[in-house]
């Protein structure tokens, strides 16, 4: 008889969120401002993007400009003034890596925000416009950054050191002629692993293919496991952003108790408007353990790709594979514009 099993998942790859793309870690160790900030509109063509409702994600020629309209909350018990301004940010070793301080590019060189600060009172909220205008002589490629809100606390009476709260809606803006650089990616490898404090990992390798970065979302599936045990489906974001040619590794853990295998697994990963799918066998060791690369891939279509050594994917962790054959399967609807 099948019996369904319900467990935690948990993204490992580091990436700080807030509810409206990114935000940085308060400052020595306070509770978090109470401030925030998310986009309001989003461009009528990616109305079916998910990344765009959360980011300003778009593809202008050079000699364009746009405009998102942001809104700024007070969620805290005090009038506060909130400066607004954009500052760079890049997409390195699988994350989005946020600049220092306000940190210039060519992006936040072309960025303005309106109005620079707020006043606002307790529990309320305003509007601001994000303005982006690219010059006509504007390099063609991806460029990255992040609106932030900043709430500066000053010193407690008495001496002592404030501290800066911000939160922030990510920006990703291509430069070029013609149409959008499409995105794509692959999975190259699907395995079973055993993290150094005994819980059971699935690691998916991810490729990007594309003209784009990517934000990596997925579902995860395990089904006639011991005892035609199931486990999932479970909706997780993953939080890893792979730059253009990037490979890296989507991390899943799952409970202890879950029993070491054979398992079909089954990972749906989606960046925006694209989707695969890739399955695998797997039985989770019993330790820790390195090993020799995975396997490579069978697969439909054409989903082939160079292989990473998963040593070279994931730095710090013990890994060992417990993969057999795994497919790669590409599901678009026709029709269905590439992002």
């Amino acid at each position: 008889m099948n019996r369904r099993l319900f467990f935690a998942l948990a993204g490992l790859a580091s990436v700080l969120t807030a509810i409206t793309g990114a935000t940085a870690a308060p400052a020595l160790g306070q509770a978090p401002s109470g401030v925030g900030i998310r986009i309001v509109d989003a461009p009528s063509d990616r109305a079916d993007d998910p990344r765009a409702k959360l980011y300003i994600v778009d593809h202008l020629a050079p000699g364009t400009n746009i405009s998102r309209r942001v809104k700024v909350i007070n969620g805290t018990s005090d009038t506060q003034q909130i400066q607004l301004y954009a500052a760079a940010a890049d997409v390195v070793d699988g994350g989005f890596q946020f600049g220092e301080g306000r940190a210039v590019n060519d992006l936040i060189a072309w960025t303005t925000v309106e109005p620079s600060s707020l006043t606002l009172a307790a529990g309320t909220t305003a509007p601001a416009t994000v303005t982006i205008a690219v010059p006509g002589n504007a390099s063609e490629g991806e460029q990255y950054g992040v609106v932030w809100a900043e709430l500066n606390a000053p010193p407690p009476p008495g001496g002592g050191i404030g501290a800066t709260n911000r939160v922030g809606v990510r920006m990703y803006l291509s430069v070029g002629p013609g149409g959008e650089p499409p995105s794509d990616f692959e999975v190259t490898s699907l395995q079973g692993q055993r993290a150094e404090d005994g819980s059971p990992v699935v690691a998916a390798s991810v490729h990007n293919t594309g003209g784009r970065a990517l934000d990596m979302s997925g579902e995860l599936m395990l089904t006639n496991g011991p005892g035609a045990l199931s486990a999932g489906p479970f909706n997780a974001t993953l939080g890893a952003t792979l730059g253009i040619d990037e490979t890296g590794p989507v991390l899943v853990t799952l409970d202890k108790a879950l029993p070491d295998g054979p398992w079909d697994v089954k990972i749906t990963l989606r960046s925006g408007r694209t989707s695969r799918e890739a399955t695998a066998n797997i039985t989770f060791p019993d330790q820790p353990a390195t090993v020799s690369p995975p396997v490579a891939p069978e697969s439909e279509g054409d989903g082939s790709g160079a292989l990473v050594a998963a040593g070279a994917v994931v730095a710090g962790l013990a890994l060992i594979g417990g993969a057999a054959t795994m497919l790669v399967k590409r599901h678009r609807a026709p029709d269905t514009p590439r992002e």
